[in-house]
Formats: C-alpha cells, sequence, structure tokens
C-alpha cells in the first residue's frame, strides 16, 4: 500500500470507457496472485502466532498492512527477540519503495491530494506493474480490481493460517521456518538483474555479517537496508547523466 501524492490534480489520461469492465479484467489478471499470496499468507499466519502474536494479532497486521515482505520481516524480527521499534522500523523501510509508485501513479488518479491518497492505498507491486499503460500512465480500475483481489485472498489465508496454528504445532516440523529465508531470497533473486543491484545486495550482506555477533536483533537488518541508498543515489546520478 502506498500513499500516491503528485501536485497534478487532474487525470492525465483518458478513462477507459467501460469502468466495470476494466475492474473485471483486474480482479481476472490479480486471481493468480490471489491464489499465491493467500498460499504464502497461510505460512505467515501459522509462523507469526508461534512468534508471539494473538490469532487476533495475525490477522489485524493482515488487515491492516498488507504487505508480505514487510509482515515477514517484522515477524522475523520479533521471532529472534529484536524490540518491536526495530520490527517496525525495518518494515517501513521496505515499504518506502511504495513511496515512488504512489508518485509515480498520482497523476493518473483524479480528485484532489487527499481522494489520490486514498486511492493509493490500493497499490500493491503486481497490481501497480499490471495498472501499467506502457506510457507513464496508469489504468486505476484494474489496479483497484486487482488489489481487491488479493486483498481478500491475503486476509482469508492469515486467517487460515492463525486458526490452523496451534493444530499443526511446532510450524518447524513441516518446514515453514524455511518460509522466511525461501521468501527473501527469492525477492532478492529477482532484484539481481544489474551491476548496481548485485553490489548493493552484497553491502548489504556485509553489513549484517559483520553486525549479526555485536548488534541487538534487529539492528543488523535495519542497518543492513541503508545500503538501498548507495543504490539509490548511484541511480539518481545515473539518469542525471543521461539527461545532460
Amino acid at each position: 500500500m502506498a500513499l500516491a501524492v503528485c501536485n497534478a490534480g487532474d487525470v492525465t489520461a483518458v478513462e477507459p470507457a467501460s469502468r466495470d469492465a476494466r475492474l473485471r479484467a483486474g480482479v481476472r489478471a490479480g486471481v493468480p496472485f490471489a491464489v499465491a499470496g493467500a498460499l504464502l499468507a497461510g505460512s505467515f499466519g501459522v509462523v507469526a502466532q508461534h512468534a508471539g502474536l494473538s490469532q487476533l494479532a495475525v490477522v489485524l497486521m493482515s488487515v491492516i498492512v498488507f504487505a508480505g515482505s514487510a509482515q515477514f520481516t517484522a515477524i522475523a524480527i520479533l521471532s529472534q527477540g529484536g524490540t518491536v521499534g526495530a520490527a517496525v522500523g525495518a518494515a517501513a523501510l521496505i515499504n518506502s519503495r511504495f513511496l515512488p509508485m504512489g508518485v509515480a501513479i498520482g497523476p493518473s488518479l483524479p480528485g484532489g491530494p487527499l481522494r489520490r491518497a486514498a486511492q493509493g492505498q490500493a497499490i500493491v507491486d503486481t497490481s501497480w506493474a499490471l495498472a501499467s499503460r506502457g506510457d507513464g500512465t496508469f489504468d486505476r480500475w484494474l489496479l483497484f480490481g486487482s488489489t481487491a483481489v488479493q486483498y481478500v485472498g491475503w486476509v482469508a489465508g492469515t486467517l487460515v493460517g492463525a486458526l490452523a496454528g496451534n493444530a499443526l504445532g511446532n510450524p518447524d516440523t513441516y518446514g515453514l521456518d524455511a518460509v522466511y529465508p525461501a521468501f527473501f531470497v527469492a525477492l532478492l533473486l529477482h532484484e539481481l538483474r544489474d551491476g548496481r543491484s548485485r553490489a548493493v545486495a552484497a553491502l548489504g550482506g556485509a553489513i549484517a555479517l559483520a553486525l549479526v555477533p555485536i548488534a541487538p536483533p534487529g539492528v543488523p537488518v535495519l542497518a543492513a537496508s541503508l545500503a538501498a541508498l548507495v543504490g539509490l543515489t548511484s541511480s539518481a546520478r545515473g539518469v542525471a547523466r543521461e539527461r545532460l
């Protein structure tokens, strides 16, 4: 989820003729991601409960946050004995990627800043990509439809996992403890597409490895994530050089 903020108040692209058709198209496009998300959310519900959260807290976290990577990060830190502050800080850093996504989609959303910000809460990675028209504008109804079905899948999967947590016993027995590293490795592999990304990943890993023996739980994750600032600065400089 993200805030879609932009100075432009008007939609820069013409809305599709059929709003309902675009909404339905978004739902259809989002179904495969909703199914995958529900399975992942189920494992999150189980492991989060065994990390010490109540069933209600686990479900409410998915209802309010609705961000898999941020939720997994927070639970991983808490399960290792980290503080709530470290967990929230790490989750916020991971979700900060939605800010530029919100700025990009802002001109395609109608209304004033508050209305665009409210609509921007529908932004998730897959929906943002699906809604892109390829010309810098976005189909907001396709975004809404895709996110809606994914939200239902994520919350439903979390609910099932939370309710089944006690019945399953120790989640390590079923390999659910491997979900955390597997999930983040999958995210990392997707991002390692160029030299800059690989350098940032290596720097973040080095920072974390150096701090794990001496820093409290959660702090190495926060410190390692700062390596992303190096990548952002380098990327911005590259774009500036191309524009000169």
